[in-house]
């Protein structure tokens, strides 16, 4: 009987002591669930955000074909007179530049150019010569060049003519027609310039201005100038100059063909 008595004690002291910790146990069990944070640096970056480009518009070589073709919002067609007004006549800078003063010296500045004559201005005159119609007159020693419209009437234009040795006179046609020409000086005026550039491309500073009409087989040539305060004057090497304006007007007024009569 003493042995089941302390059978059944021990037992019941087994099951105390477990029961804490099965307690415990279960304790751990059910508490939250922890949130585990992964370690941030180990993680690969993120994709950088992709940029989707618009699509540029086809190339259909501008101009006209652009304008038939393209949407609507391009260059689309411009005509001569447009693309006049975009190119300026003169060049942009200022006819007064002063330099930049060097240590020691004195400033230097160009001279300021004399004002255009308004005798030159581009005027319907009387005109008694003996020229028909469509012909061109130049009157080299009065600084005038007519372009006869009949009923003794011309339109008269202000000139610049060829200085001292390069005067000339005769009857030429005018065998072709440029706008905003190229000029590569000949040979000869290159001996007396070696400083004159062998070629410029057609522009503003270009020497042969907006417009340029050739004299037959001749190197004279009536053209635009970037230096419209020397009409009135003797200042070319031959041609006959004349404000980019002007020379705009009268080869719009002419055709290839057109006879010069160079007084």
């Amino acid at each position: 009987m003493k042995k089941m008595y302390f059978a059944l004690l021990a037992s019941a002291c087994w099951l105390n002591l477990g029961f804490p910790q099965a307690a415990a146990n279960e304790a751990e069990f059910v508490t939250d669930p922890v949130v585990l944070h992964p370690d941030q640096s180990a993680m690969p970056p993120a994709p950088a955000p992709m940029r989707v480009a618009s699509a540029d518009r086809p190339n259909m070589g501008g101009g006209f074909i652009e304008f038939l073709f393209g949407d609507g919002q391009g260059q689309g067609y411009q005509s001569q007179g447009q693309l006049d007004r975009q190119r300026p006549l003169y060049p942009q800078q200022p006819a007064y530049q002063p330099q930049q003063q060097s240590m020691g010296q004195p400033m230097m500045s160009e001279p300021a150019r004399p004002a255009f004559d308004p005798k030159y201005e581009k005027q319907v005159v009387d005109y008694d010569g003996r020229e028909g119609a469509g012909t061109v007159v130049v009157d080299t020693p009065n600084k005038f060049l007519y372009l006869v419209q009949g009923n003794g009437k011309a339109m008269r234009y202000g000139i610049g003519v060829g200085r001292p040795g390069f005067a000339w006179s005769g009857i030429k046609t005018i065998s072709a027609k440029k706008e905003w020409p190229d000029w590569t000086p000949p040979a000869e005026m290159i001996a007396r310039r070696p400083d004159l550039p062998r070629h410029m491309e057609g522009g503003p500073q270009n020497p042969l201005g907006a417009r340029a009409m050739y004299l037959g087989s001749t190197l004279y040539r009536i053209h635009g100038s970037n230096e419209p305060w020397t009409i009135g004057t003797n200042v070319s090497s031959g041609c006959i100059r004349m404000r980019n304006e002007d020379v705009i007007d009268l080869y719009g007024r002419v055709n290839v063909g057109t006879r010069v009569v160079v007084i």
